[in-house]
């Protein structure tokens, strides 16, 4: 199973529409700033599942209601997901990594700082910020086999440009 991660696309889709014509992945994330291009996306994508949770920007273009955090099982594997904003990852990931832990997630996936991060915690949490996918074009790549990642990358627009 394949899953593109993207966020901060703040109203740019070129990027995320080539990553999806790309990668052709079996399911999007997207984390947030700007909530309504999750919600084009994903009307460009039919039938592929989609998780989307609001930034700091959607504040005023969304449903005030909307889960900010979310802590769905993907392809068997548990994911916790935010935009970061209020776990004030520009400052410390701290809080973000024990609210994780807390949900029992395998894989935190973050936005807001426009600053692609991918590590694994000495606990064997994976952690990824697959950057800005707007002007940047930057996100993440995840595939899943019998529960367990086996591909982590983070890609940028040149990538693009490769042949898969």
């Amino acid at each position: 199973m394949r899953l593109l991660i993207l966020s901060d696309s703040h109203h740019y889709l070129r990027f995320m529409e080539q990553y999806v014509e790309k990668y052709r992945p079996d399911c999007v994330i997207h984390l947030g700033d700007y909530y309504p291009d999750g919600q084009e996306l994903r009307s460009l994508c039919p039938g592929i599942p989609f998780y989307q949770v609001p930034g700091n920007c959607d504040e005023y273009s969304c449903d005030p209601f909307l889960p900010r955090v979310m802590s769905p099982v993907i392809g068997g594997v548990r994911f916790f997901l935010t935009h970061g904003h209020q776990h004030h990852v520009k400052s410390t990931p701290y809080s973000l990594l024990e609210d994780a832990r807390r949900n029992k997630a395998q894989v935190v996936l973050y936005g807001h700082t426009h600053i692609q991060d991918l590590h694994r915690e000495e606990d064997g949490l994976l952690v990824m910020n697959p950057g800005a996918a707007g002007i940047a074009g930057e996100a993440g790549l995840l595939e899943i086999e019998n529960g367990i990642v086996t591909v982590s990358r983070l890609l940028r627009g040149r990538d693009l440009e490769e042949t898969q």
